[in-house]
């Protein structure tokens, strides 16, 4: 399908969409002041052991310390691991030593940064892994003969092995000496740096967002690429005239008045990605609910009303959902473990293909996944990789009336909430009376169905019992304060 990449650049935040046969897949969003810290690789030193978890804590100069696991040690501390083998972390690391480390997960929440010792350096063909002397090529090129021609052609280096990306099949063996030469005098640098830096200095950053695209999405497929800033777009062909020659001829810079993301359509579908109801064409509508711990997608038939509640008719509303999960999980970012609860199927053949379908779907994912079987409780379970905020997390932050319950507590609720706060404040209290600072709709909801049972608590407590409207207030928030004879 054609493909296109969108860019709008902000003073501070830079957005890039990437669009296929004109529908929104994924979305970077890139923030001045929260920028990704992916790829880039510090010189730590281990502050905090944690034996029963097999880990480290790092200080890198983040506000919080990085999460390093014993799996993430270089391959050479592996070896044994690799072979079952029981290993202590205590062993490889020590508290106060210090250690190259490289970010591979974005702090997310309360947590920090997850670290990794083995090291990749990403070039447009090739990933340079340093000390891993071997060649392997990227599982999304899946013709046999095109893999074994990469294998041949590459050979591992001075300083480590390759990996060879996707968008290197078909590409001739004479534009990888390039890479090759680049990635060996880049590590180079980052060993000679890393003898002379501070504890928590960055000793290797990678490129920005804008010049990022160009490395890792833009393949030969692409169509164009539209910027709406000239400086940028400049930057633009200036590195791609470097390291992707092809590409140059394809960014334009957008100089319209109307917003680029307007122009593409590109905003709405954003908006659309932050609801839970995701509606089908045929009237079938998926359901999104993402919590801390995993994310559920839920299929309903909706209006998609059939004359018959065939097996068949099920099946294909199932598959039509399986379609818009594999973009929404891409467009929304979602990782960590995903539930996906699809409408019950009865032949075990629909099963399998409905699991077929969703795997081959999920292959345009340049993020790792896996996804089980049906499970007996006609469950889709699925693992995605996380290594940066979803879009909601991004773009959102938690509801001060709702706290994320995506319910608020009601009318009644809150009057009986009242009732018994009160009685609790009431015993032993010398207070002459109480006034009740409410939102306005709880107030009126006291004072107008509720004004007999108040009339009777206040002569029950004795004490006078008046309310009063806080405009600030939510639904949730109320205070109990003390009144004089006066009042």
């Amino acid at each position: 399908m054609p493909q296109e990449i969108v860019i709008n650049v902000m003073s501070n935040e830079v957005r890039v969409a990437l669009l296929k046969n004109k529908q929104l897949q994924e979305v970077y969003i890139e923030r001045q002041r929260q920028p990704s810290i992916v790829g880039n690789l510090y010189k730590g030193k281990i502050i905090r052991l944690l034996p029963s978890l097999q880990a480290a804590f790092v200080d890198i100069g983040l506000e919080r310390a990085a999460f390093l696991h014993i799996s993430d040690l270089s391959q050479e501390d592996n070896v044994g691991i690799e072979k079952n083998q029981s290993i202590d972390i205590q062993d490889k690391l020590v508290v106060g030593q210090e250690v190259l480390v490289q970010v591979y997960k974005d702090p997310l929440g309360t947590k920090g940064a997850r670290l990794t010792m083995q090291y990749t350096l990403p070039a447009r063909y090739l990933v340079l892994t340093p000390n891993v002397f071997e060649v392997s090529v990227s599982q999304k090129i899946d013709n046999e003969v095109e893999r074994q021609r990469l294998t041949q052609t590459i050979t591992t280096g001075v300083y480590g092995g390759y990996i060879v990306r996707t968008v290197a099949e078909g590409i001739a063996s004479t534009e990888f000496a390039a890479d090759q030469r680049v990635l060996d005098a880049r590590w180079l640098a980052i060993q000679k740096q890393m003898q002379t830096a501070k504890i928590g200095a960055v000793v290797y950053q990678d490129i920005p967002i804008v010049l990022r695209v160009l490395r890792d999405l833009a393949a030969y497929d692409m169509q164009g690429i539209q910027v709406d800033n000239l400086e940028i777009a400049t930057k633009m062909r200036e590195f791609a005239q470097c390291n992707a020659p092809d590409l140059v001829a394809r960014i334009h810079y957008y100089d319209q008045e109307k917003p680029i993301f307007d122009q593409f359509s590109i905003e709405q579908e954003i908006q659309k990605a932050l609801q839970r109801h995701v509606y089908l064409p045929s009237g079938s509508y998926l359901v999104f609910d993402q919590t801390e711990a995993m994310t559920t997608i839920d299929i309903n038939t909706g209006s998609n009303i059939r004359q018959t509640n065939s097996e068949q008719s099920i099946f294909n509303a199932n598959l039509e959902a399986v379609k818009e999960i594999a973009r929404q999980i891409r467009l929304r970012n979602l990782g960590g473990m995903i539930m996906i609860d699809f409408i019950d199927m009865e032949e075990a053949s629909h099963k399998e293909q409905l699991v077929q379908a969703l795997r081959s779907a999920m292959k345009q994912d340049r993020v790792r996944v896996e996804v089980s079987d049906v499970s007996p409780l006609g469950l889709v379970q699925m693992t995605r990789k996380r290594t940066r905020e979803s879009l909601e997390n991004t773009l959102c932050v938690t509801c001060p009336l709702c706290q994320r319950r995506g319910s608020i507590k009601s009318l009644q609720t809150m009057a009986n909430e009242i009732f018994r706060q009160l009685k609790r404040i009431a015993i032993g209290c010398h207070w002459p009376g109480f006034c009740i600072v409410t939102s306005q709709d709880v107030m009126n909801y006291l004072s107008d169905d509720q004004s007999m049972r108040w009339a009777e608590v206040a002569i029950k407590l004795g004490k006078r019992v008046i309310f009063r409207a806080e405009p600030n207030y939510t639904q949730e928030q109320y205070c109990i304060l003390p009144i004089s004879n006066e009042e």
